[in-house]
């Protein structure tokens, strides 16, 4: 880690490798800059870069390293020659000290400087939690002064936020203490990741765009029924302040100094899962190849890109490479140890398979290899591969940087190549109502046989009618394909239960969720935040 830093470059010769000009950086110290949305204007519009979706089996607690390959992946394309940057989310300092640690690659396949991008990058999550809370402030301080908008104090729909994993904040009660304190009423909080305010981060196209999805997030019913807006509330210029430099995205490098730009992070089991949209404009105007990861199993961030960000944004991916590792396809046979046995993982993995291709995507394999991997696992997968004619390739870019993916870089240039952007489609269109949506969703990409809506969250699903045209984001476990986690491998027939539902105007869909799945995780017992300190020198330690 230390010889990285010490060759870590400044960031304007990493932008010169893009091409991206001088006046367009605005310096965050000497390794990282936030570029101004002015570059995607004034950027040339021939030939624009392919898009590449990084997804993965349903992952392990400490996830199968799709970040790892997407980096080792965008050093191995510009190996080969190809002007190449990758696009990622920034990390939430809940899962930093939770159980995943840091969020930055590893080994020779980081995105650096990997301590600044784990703590407080740039200051971004920040304004998202502030806008957000902001939004809160006014509502109860509209409540408070007389409530000319006639908000009805029992269906107000809008949390606060707090970037960090807190259970004991899942459901609160504000107000109390007197009149002076305010209206009591019940809320609770969500981490900063399933803000309604970054999704709108992570899915705008521009200032004014994000202006217009800011003034249409609903916050609520007023007493007649009717939506109560942010924009009611003259909120919209405020949240726009607060995110006038969070909207920028964030230039920085990888461990073999590859662009790569980091901005926003919503998670991908309770929000829409991968990064800016900016971004990967940005990236596409001026790379050949941009590497987007999309979080968690293809179940969850995969399908939310073809269904919500793909339809949105226009952009399309010119091929989806699907992370494997033999750990995931052991802890989906219940970490047998009996290679016989470990059927029940290799469904798993093949469905993810069968689902990327009913979006029309071409599909690559990557086996990522861990040390204790053997022969015999990595060929059990390879086969597999090959019995449904995908492309399959070992990577290795954790011990070996780009130099470990170069057959990888190789298969996914003639995939994206050959590539028909016009087969590429989302799973639903429109015209389908909220429940049809859900349905397909359901059965298609999870294997459920039927969809139990709890009567709440039904009644809440008819108030948003209106809405009826807006894709569905399906918030629910990232360990398993259904909405229970310990349920393994590529069951079916079984039934997903729907438990509650939020509208998101702004960003522009529902929020549906299954089973137990939690807008605010809590800690573990023994978190990540317990192994962390800083020496006697000033470094940090513990930060993985």
């Amino acid at each position: 880690m230390s010889d990285l830093t010490q060759s870590i470059m400044p960031i304007g010769e990493i932008a010169a490798k893009l091409g991206i000009p001088e006046p367009f950086l605005d310096y965050y110290g000497p390794h990282t800059a936030k570029l101004r949305l002015e570059l995607i204007e004034s950027a040339p519009t021939e030939g624009t870069g392919k898009l590449i979706l990084v997804t993965a089996m349903t992952p392990t607690t400490h996830g199968e390293g799709k970040t790892v390959v997407s980096i080792g992946l965008a050093q191995a394309l510009e190996r080969h020659g190809k002007r190449s940057c990758v696009t990622l989310r920034e990390p939430s300092l809940g899962p930093v000290f939770g159980v995943k640690g840091g969020a930055t690659g590893g080994g020779r396949a980081q995105v650096l400087p990997s301590e600044r991008i784990n703590l407080h990058f740039n200051g971004d999550f920040h304004a998202v939690s502030s806008a957000h809370n902001l939004l809160a402030a006014m509502i109860d301080a509209h409540l408070h002064h007389g409530n000319d908008l006639k908000i009805d104090v029992d269906n107000i729909f809008w949390p606060r936020a707090i970037d960090m994993n807190d259970r004991a904040l899942r459901h609160i009660i504000v107000g109390l203490g007197g009149k002076a304190n305010g209206v009591p009423r019940e809320s609770g909080f969500v981490i900063t990741a399933a803000s309604e305010i970054m999704a709108i981060l992570a899915l705008t196209d521009s200032r004014e765009d994000c202006r217009r999805r800011l003034s249409q997030i609903a916050i609520g019913f007023d007493l007649d029924g009717r939506i109560v807006h942010a924009g009611d509330l003259k909120a919209t210029g405020a949240l726009m302040v607060l995110l006038h430099e969070a909207i920028m995205p964030n230039l920085v490098q990888t461990s073999e100094h590859t662009p790569a730009l980091v901005h926003a992070g919503p998670f991908a089991n309770i929000a829409h899962g991968t990064s800016s949209v900016l971004a990967q404009k940005v990236a596409l105007r001026y790379a050949d190849y941009v590497v987007n990861e999309a979080g968690f199993g293809a179940d969850l961030g995969a399908e939310k890109y073809f269904d919500i960000v793909m339809p949105s944004s226009g952009l399309k991916p010119s091929v989806a490479v699907l992370v494997a590792t033999c750990r995931g396809v052991q802890a989906q046979s219940g970490f047998s140890q009996t290679s016989g046995q470990r059927h029940a993982g290799l469904a798993n993995l093949a469905k993810h398979i069968e689902n990327l291709r009913k979006f029309g995507v071409p599909v690559v394999m990557a086996i990522n290899r861990f040390p204790q991997d053997t022969d015999q696992e990595m060929d059990q997968i390879r086969r597999l591969g090959k019995n449904i004619g995908v492309e399959c390739t070992v990577v290795d870019v954790f011990q070996k940087g780009g130099a470990g993916a170069i057959e990888l870089a190789e298969k996914v240039v003639a995939a994206a190549e050959s590539a028909s952007l016009e087969q590429i489609r989302p799973l639903y269109s429109g015209a389908l109502g909220i429940e049809e949506k859900v349905e397909l969703v359901a059965k298609e990409i999870y294997g459920a046989g039927s969809v139990y809506y709890e009567s709440s969250a039904r009644k809440k699903l008819q108030k948003f009618s209106p809405f009826h045209s807006l894709p569905v984001c399906i918030a629910k476990t990232q360990s398993s394909l259904t909405d229970e986690p310990n349920l393994l491998g590529a069951p079916t027939g079984w039934t997903l239960t729907i438990t509650d539902a939020h509208l998101a105007a702004g960003a522009g869909f529902i929020v549906i969720i299954a089973g137990n799945m939690m807008l605010m995780p809590g800690l573990s017992k023994t978190p990540q935040a317990t192994r962390m300190d800083v020496d006697k020198q000033g470094n940090i330690i513990g930060l993985l």
